[in-house]
C-alpha cells in the first residue's frame, strides 16, 4: 500500500513537471513541423524526483513494482520509459537532453546506484535502468501505454506517407526532367535549323559576292579587249567576226524559239479542237447511232487524243514540238474531222431512216395537234375577248411598249446585217477570225460564277477590253475586234446572245446564278449601252413575256412558227414539253429581274442602274393590265417577285403594297379562272407567296444575292 501511494505521488510530480505539460498535436506532420516543435523549454525531470527516488529506495516495495530478476523481464516503470526513449532517439531530437537530465541526478545529491561523476552518460543510464541498481516503477496506465503505442504507429505511418510523397515528387521531377529534355531537344533542333538557314544565307551571300566578282572580272576583260582592239587590228577583226557569228547564232536561236512557240500555239489549238470534236463522240451524247458504233468512234477518237497528248507532253518537259510532231498532230486532227464527218453522215442516215419510219405517224399526230391547238386558241381568244370586254383588261401590250419592242428588234436585225460578211465567211482566214472572236466573247461569260468578286472583276475586264478594241488573250492567243471591220458588231451581238442564253440554261437550273451574271451584264451595259439594247432584243425574242407581250396568231401563220414566236423550241422531233418551256422562261425572267436591281460596284459613273427598277415597276403594272395566260402568267409573276420583290418594296414602299394587294384580290382570281386542275402548281406557289408577304408586310431578300463581303473576296 505504501508503494502504491508513492507511485501516485511520483505521477503527480511528473504531471507538474514541464514534461507533463507537453501537448500533443495530431496535425504536426501536415504542417511540416517537428513533433516537439511546440515545446517552449527542454524536457527534464522535476528537481524533487531525487527525493522521491531516495524514498523509494529506502521503502519496501511490492514484488510487482520492481524489475525482474536476472531473467531480464521487467514491469513498466519510469526508467523503462526513459530507456524506451533512448532506444528511439532517432525519432526524438531531444534524446541528448534527456540523457543530460538523467546524468544530473547524482549532482543534485541523489544517489542512484553506484555510478560516479566521472562515468559516461550512457553508463549512467544503463546503471540506473538495471535491476540491480534501482527498482523501476510503473508510471503509465495501460491506456497511456496504448496511446504511446498509437503515437509511435502514427509516426511510422507519417514516415511511410513522407516516403510515398517523396517518391511521387521524385517521379514528378523525373517527368519534369524528361519534358525539359524534350524541350531542350526541340530548341536544339530549332537552333540547328536556324544555323542551317544562316549557313545557307552566308553561302548565298558568298555566291552573290562571287557572281559580282565574276561580273567585275568580265567587265575588266571587256576593257582589256577594248584596249587590245586599239592595239591590234588583226585581233580586232577576228573578234568582230566572232561577234558577228555569235549574233547570227543568237538570231537563229531567237528564230528557232519563235518558230517553236508558234508551233506550241498551233499545237494547243489543234489539241483544243480535237478535244472539242472528241466530246461529240462521247457515248453520253444523244444520237441515233447504235451503242457499238458510237463506242468504236469514241475509242478511235480517244486514241487520236492520246497521240496529240503525247506530243503536248513533250512540250511540257521543256522541248519545242518538231515539224514531225506537228505533222502527226495535224494528221490526227484531220483524221478526227474525218471521223466526225463519217459519224455525222451515219447519224444523218439514221435520222433520215427514223424520219421515214415515223413519217406517217408524225403527220397524223401533228394534224391532230394542229386541230386541237387551233380550236383551243380560238376558244381562248374568244373567251379572252369576252372577258376583256366585260372586265376592261387588255389582250396585248400598250402601244408605247410595242413600239419600244419593235425598235429593239429592228436594231438587232440591223446589227445582224452589219456583220453578215463575217457571219458567213468564205475564206479560211475570215473563218478563223470569226471563231476566235466568238470564243473570246462567249467563254468569259460561261466562266461567270459566285466563287469570288475578284474573279468576276477579271471577267468583266476581259469583256471590257474586247469591246473597247484592246487586245485580249483567249486560248493562248491575242484577239482584238480590230482584226476585222465588222468584229465589234459581231462581238456585241454574240455577247448579248450569250448572256441571255446563260439565263435560259444556267439560271433556269441554278436560280442563285442570276446575280453574278446580272452583275457583269449590268457593268457591260453601263460601259457599252449598245450591248444592253442587244441583250433586251435577244431576251424579248426568246421570252416575249419579258416585254410583256402576248404575240397574237396571224392568219396563215403555221402553228409551229407561232409556237416559236411564243418562245417554244420546235425541231424535227416536235415541240418541247411545257415543263421545259416554263423552266427556260423562268430562268430568263429571273435574270431580267436581277439586272434591273443591280449595278456594277466598280463603276466610275454616278447615277442609277442603266436599266433600273422603274422598268420592273412598268413590267409588273403592264402584266396586271393584261389578261392572264394559263400557267405562264403565275409562273413568271412568282419568279419576278421572288427575285425583285424586296428591291421594289424598298423603292416604292406603300405603292408597292397597294399593287400586291390588287394582285391578290382582283388579278389572282382571273389567274385561277384560266388555270386547269393539272396546272395548279405555279398558282399555289404564287398564292402562298402573296399571302405570306401580305401577312408579314415583308419580302425576304432573294437567295444568292451578292454582299459587300463577296466583292472584297
Amino acid at each position: 500500500m505504501p508503494a502504491e501511494n508513492l507511485r501516485w505521488e511520483t505521477l503527480q510530480a511528473l504531471k507538474n513537471s514541464p514534461k507533463g505539460n507537453i501537448t500533443f498535436d495530431p496535425f504536426w506532420s501536415e504542417r511540416g513541423e517537428h513533433i516537439l516543435a511546440g515545446c517552449k523549454e527542454a524536457v527534464s525531470l522535476s528537481p524533487h524526483s531525487g527525493l522521491i527516488l531516495e524514498r523509494l529506495r529506502s521503502s519496501p516495495l511490492q514484488k510487482s513494482c520492481f524489475l525482474g530478476s536476472s531473467s531480464g523481464n521487467s514491469s513498466p516503470g519510469l526508467f523503462d520509459d526513459n530507456q524506451a526513449s533512448l532506444s528511439s532517439r532517432e525519432s526524438f531530437p531531444d534524446v541528448d537532453t534527456k540523457h543530460k537530465v538523467l546524468s544530473t541526478a547524482p549532482e543534485s545529491g541523489q544517489v542512484v546506484g553506484n555510478a560516479t561523476k566521472d562515468e559516461d552518460p550512457e553508463t549512467d543510464i544503463s546503471d540506473v535502468s538495471s535491476p540491480a541498481s534501482l527498482p523501476a516503477i510503473s508510471l503509465l496506465s495501460p491506456k497511456a501505454m496504448e496511446t504511446a503505442g498509437r503515437i509511435i504507429r502514427f509516426e511510422e505511418e507519417q514516415r511511410a506517407k513522407a516516403k510515398m510523397a517523396l517518391k511521387l515528387r521524385q517521379e514528378m521531377q523525373e517527368k519534369l526532367m524528361v519534358a525539359v529534355a524534350d524541350s531542350e531537344s526541340e530548341q536544339l533542333k530549332r537552333f540547328e535549323e536556324f544555323m542551317e538557314l544562316k549557313q545557307r544565307q552566308e553561302y548565298q551571300s558568298m555566291r552573290d559576292m562571287m557572281d559580282r566578282e565574276t561580273k567585275e572580272s568580265i567587265g575588266r576583260q571587256e576593257k582589256l579587249k577594248e584596249e587590245q582592239r586599239h592595239r591590234m587590228k588583226i585581233i580586232n577583226l577576228r573578234l568582230r567576226e566572232a561577234e558577228q557569228q555569235r549574233v547570227r547564232e543568237a538570231e537563229l536561236e531567237r528564230q528557232r524559239q519563235a518558230e517553236g512557240r508558234e508551233r506550241i500555239r498551233n499545237l494547243n489549238t489543234v489539241q483544243e479542237e480535237i478535244l472539242q470534236l472528241n466530246q461529240l463522240m462521247e457515248p453520253s451524247t444523244k444520237t441515233d447511232l447504235p451503242a457499238t458504233s458510237l463506242n468504236s468512234y469514241s475509242t478511235r477518237g480517244n486514241q487520236l487524243c492520246s497521240q496529240v497528248s503525247e506530243v503536248v507532253r513533250k512540250t511540257s518537259e521543256g522541248a519545242f514540238p518538231s515539224v514531225e510532231d506537228m505533222t502527226a498532230a495535224e494528221r490526227a486532227l484531220h483524221e478526227m474531222r474525218a471521223l466526225i464527218r463519217l459519224m455525222q453522215d451515219e447519224v444523218a442516215k439514221a435520222q433520215e431512216k427514223k424520219k421515214k419510219d415515223q413519217e406517217e405517224e408524225e403527220a397524223r399526230r401533228k394534224q391532230a395537234e394542229l386541230q386541237a391547238q387551233q380550236e383551243a386558241q380560238q376558244k381562248a381568244a374568244q373567251s379572252a375577248k369576252e372577258r376583256a370586254q366585260k372586265k376592261g383588261l387588255q389582250n396585248s401590250a400598250e402601244d408605247s411598249t410595242l413600239k419600244w419592242y419593235k425598235e429593239l428588234q429592228d436594231s438587232a436585225a440591223q446589227c445582224t446585217q452589219s456583220f453578215e460578211q463575217l457571219n458567213s465567211p468564205k475564206d479560211v482566214q475570215t473563218k478563223k477570225v470569226k471563231l476566235e472572236l466568238q470564243k473570246a466573247a462567249t467563254i468569259p461569260v460561261s466562266q461567270i460564277s459566285s466563287n469570288s468578286g475578284s474573279q468576276l472583276r477579271e471577267i468583266f475586264d476581259k469583256i471590257d477590253k474586247l469591246l473597247s478594241g484592246q487586245p485580249m488573250v483567249s486560248g493562248g492567243r491575242s484577239v482584238s475586234t480590230l482584226q476585222h471591220p465588222q468584229g465589234l458588231d459581231f462581238v456585241a451581238y454574240k455577247l448579248a446572245e450569250k448572256f441571255v442564253k446563260q439565263g435560259e440554261e444556267e439560271v433556269a437550273s441554278h436560280h442563285e446564278a442570276a446575280f453574278p451574271i446580272a452583275a457583269v451584264a449590268s457593268g457591260v451595259w453601263e460601259r457599252h449601252p449598245r450591248v444592253g439594247d442587244l441583250i433586251l432584243a435577244h431576251l424579248h425574242k426568246k421570252c416575249p413575256y419579258a416585254v410583256p407581250h402576248y404575240p397574237p396568231m396571224k392568219d396563215g401563220t403555221p402553228v409551229e412558227e407561232y409556237q416559236r414566236i411564243l418562245g417554244y423550241r420546235v425541231d424535227d422531233s416536235g415541240v418541247e414539253g411545257q415543263d421545259s418551256f416554263l423552266k427556260r422562261m423562268s430562268g430568263m425572267i429571273r435574270l431580267y429581274a436581277a439586272i434591273i436591281q443591280l449595278r456594277w460596284p466598280f463603276s466610275s459613273k454616278q447615277g442609277s442602274v442603266p436599266h433600273g427598277l422603274h422598268h420592273g415597276w412598268r413590267w409588273l403594272a403592264q402584266m396586271l393590265n393584261m389578261e392572264p395566260l394559263a400557267d405562264i402568267t403565275a409562273t413568271l409573276l412568282f419568279d419576278f417577285l421572288e427575285v425583285c420583290g424586296n428591291a421594289l418594296m424598298k423603292q416604292y414602299q406603300g405603292q408597292f403594297w397597294k399593287l400586291i394587294l390588287l394582285l391578290k384580290e382582283e388579278y389572282f382570281p382571273r389567274i385561277e379562272a384560266v388555270t386547269s386542275s393539272g396546272q395548279m402548281g405555279s398558282v399555289i406557289r404564287l398564292r402562298q407567296f402573296l399571302e405570306t408577304s401580305l401577312q408579314s408586310r415583308q419580302i425576304s431578300p432573294p437567295k444568292g444575292q451578292l454582299s459587300s463581303t463577296f466583292w472584297r473576296s
